[in-house]
């Protein structure tokens, strides 16, 4: 079975660049350098930002649903990108390089099942949890921080 993958798209971040440090402050965003990569995995293009590159960290709602697995977590995104990540059956460079939990959602967004997985085990599980025709949808976060790294949906 095709699986698509996404990133996040930039226009929701666009304004926060322009906007000022006091602003952001305001909002719970951080400006910050990649220090090391990997280490900085950005969510528009899902993959790791060079070092010295600058990145806003902020707060990200990945599911809106209203119930109770409703989630926001803290994301990376690099400055300038214009383009999400957006593939069939290909892993972006960000997911292979760390353990990913992997949470199949319904319709009403509720949790129909989850599991584990890393490197190319990562598709594998996609088509697994997809086996299930009420899973509408993936998300996959980084197992370690927990946070949100892609939406992934049948192709």
């Amino acid at each position: 079975m095709s699986f698509r993958i996404t990133g996040v798209t930039p226009d929701a971040f666009a304004d926060l660049w322009q906007a000022t440090e006091a602003t952001r402050a305001a909002a719970g965003v951080h400006r910050v350098t990649a220090t090391a990569s990997p280490g900085f995995p950005d969510r528009i293009t899902l993959e790791d930002a060079a070092v010295g590159e600058e990145l806003l960290l902020l707060n990200h709602t990945s599911q809106t649903a209203d119930s109770p697995f409703r989630a926001t977590h803290a994301i990376y995104v690099r400055k300038g990108d214009v383009a999400p990540f957006d593939e069939v059956d290909h892993l972006p460079p960000a997911m292979l390089a760390r353990p990913q939990s992997l949470r199949g959602f319904d319709a009403d967004g509720m949790m129909q099942d989850a599991d584990l997985a890393e490197g190319a085990q990562i598709a594998d599980v996609i088509e697994r949890l997809f086996e299930n025709p009420d899973i509408v949808e993936i998300h996959a976060h980084n197992a370690k921080q927990g946070c949100f790294m892609a939406r992934v949906t049948r192709a």
